[in-house]
C-alpha cells in the first residue's frame, strides 16, 4: 500500500470508531500481532489491549474524534486527533463527573499489508485530568 491508501485507512478507522461504537473495528483494522508502545493505563501493549482501551473510553467517555492533521512517511501515518465526549462512567479509576472532555493528542501508526500493526501515542493527560476535576486548573493553587 501508498502512502495515501495507508493515510485513508487511517481515515476509515477512526471514522468507523465513530460511526459503529463496536469493538469489532479493531478486528477490522488492527493485525492480531498489534503492538501498543503506549497503551492506555491497564491496558496490554497488543490487540486485546486495545480492545480493553476501546471498551474503557466508550463506557468511560462516550464521544468523537476528529482528524486534525493527518501527515504520512514510507509505512507511517502521524496523526493529530481531539476526542470529544462526557465523562459518563468510570474512567481510569475516576467516578464519573458528567463532564465534557476535550482531549488533544498525536498518534504514529505503522500500516503493513493493510492493517494497523504498530502504535505509539501520546495524549494531553493533564489537561484531561484538569477538566475531570481531579487536577487544579490553576496551579499556583497547589
Amino acid at each position: 500500500m501508498g502512502i495515501e491508501e495507508n493515510k485513508d485507512l487511517v481515515r476509515r478507522y477512526f471514522e468507523e470508531i465513530d460511526r459503529r461504537g463496536e469493538v469489532s473495528v479493531i478486528d477490522d483494522f488492527v493485525s492480531p500481532d498489534f503492538v501498543d508502545h503506549g497503551p492506555s493505563p491497564g491496558c496490554t501493549p497488543d490487540r486485546e489491549g486495545l480492545k480493553q482501551a476501546f471498551e474503557m473510553f466508550r463506557t468511560g467517555s462516550p464521544g468523537t474524534h476528529r482528524i486534525d492533521d493527518i501527515l504520512a512517511e514510507g509505512d507511517k501515518v502521524v496523526v493529530r486527533v481531539t476526542g470529544e465526549g462526557v465523562h459518563e462512567g468510570e474512567l481510569f479509576g475516576i467516578p464519573p463527573t458528567n463532564r465534557p472532555m476535550k482531549v488533544t493528542g498525536i498518534t504514529i501508526l505503522r500500516v503493513e499489508d493493510g492493517q494497523i500493526v504498530e502504535r505509539w501515542v501520546e495524549v494531553d493527560m493533564l489537561g484531561a485530568l484538569q477538566q475531570l476535576g481531579v487536577i487544579p486548573e490553576d496551579q499556583s493553587a497547589v
